[in-house]
């Protein structure tokens, strides 16, 4: 099943084990598919686990609160980005943030770590919200890997974790692509995580604490939080897929 080849489809996920060769799905997404797009038995569905598998199934048995369907046919997507973390700051504007999560699913980011800065206004976590709007941004842009994300309340917890960090700095010498193309060998080697600033930049004691960090320029002008994450995914996914 090429990307193609799914384009006018409806995606859906589940967590439940696969029995048989049948694979069940409730809760939401059943009351979506009986409900809202009022499918009958033998209707196809296109089914994904969230582990890089799409299964296209026949719809057997309808209950109030499962649908259970057939696997015709699974195909396996790789994930090129398993090894890349997005790390952005919450930002005063809900909207902005969630758009920022959302668009970067859809151009291929299955990591995010949430983190608040010194600046930061709206500070804490709501990742049963971010989940939700991460799964239906999967579903839409008919992706097989459930985005994974995760709340730290420091800068400093992200620099403690094993692998390249990468601040995107307006005033960096080497821009991003530059960046890209020099590394491309160890692009899928390597774990990243691609540092965004908040709103109103870090502080002074945030600059000292990575100070020895790797910078990149995304780009000649300076950007809002969400535009930089918008755009950093977009070369991204120019650059690797």
């Amino acid at each position: 099943m090429a990307p193609a080849f799914l384009s006018e489809v409806e995606l859906y996920y589940t967590n439940k084990p696969i029995v048989g060769n049948h694979i069940p799905v409730e809760g939401e997404e059943c009351h979506h598919i009986t409900k809202v797009m009022r499918h009958k038995i033998d209707d196809i569905l296109y089914v994904t686990d969230g582990k890089g598998t799409i299964h296209k199934s026949t719809i057997s048995v309808i209950e109030k609160k499962k649908v259970v369907a057939a696997i015709d046919e699974s195909t396996k997507y790789d994930n090129k980005f398993s090894n890349v973390w997005f790390c952005v700051p919450r930002l005063k504007s809900a909207d902005r943030f969630e758009f920022a999560l959302e668009k970067s699913v859809e151009l291929g980011i299955t990591n995010f770590i949430v983190f608040d800065s010194q600046r930061t206004v709206a500070k804490g976590e709501k990742i049963e919200r971010w989940e939700k709007i991460l799964l239906a941004a999967m579903k839409q842009s008919l992706r097989a890997w459930l985005p994974k994300i995760q709340y730290v309340k420091s800068i400093n917890e992200i620099l403690k974790l094993d692998g390249t960090k990468i601040l995107f700095d307006q005033n960096a010498e080497q821009s991003f692509q530059q960046y890209l193309l020099a590394n491309d060998q160890e692009l899928n080697a390597n774990s990243y995580f691609f540092i965004f600033g908040p709103e109103g930049g870090f502080t002074n004691e945030e600059c000292r604490v990575m100070n020895e960090e790797l910078t990149v320029r995304l780009t000649e002008n300076r950007l809002r939080t969400e535009t930089a994450i918008v755009t950093a995914a977009s070369i991204l996914a120019a650059n690797i897929l």
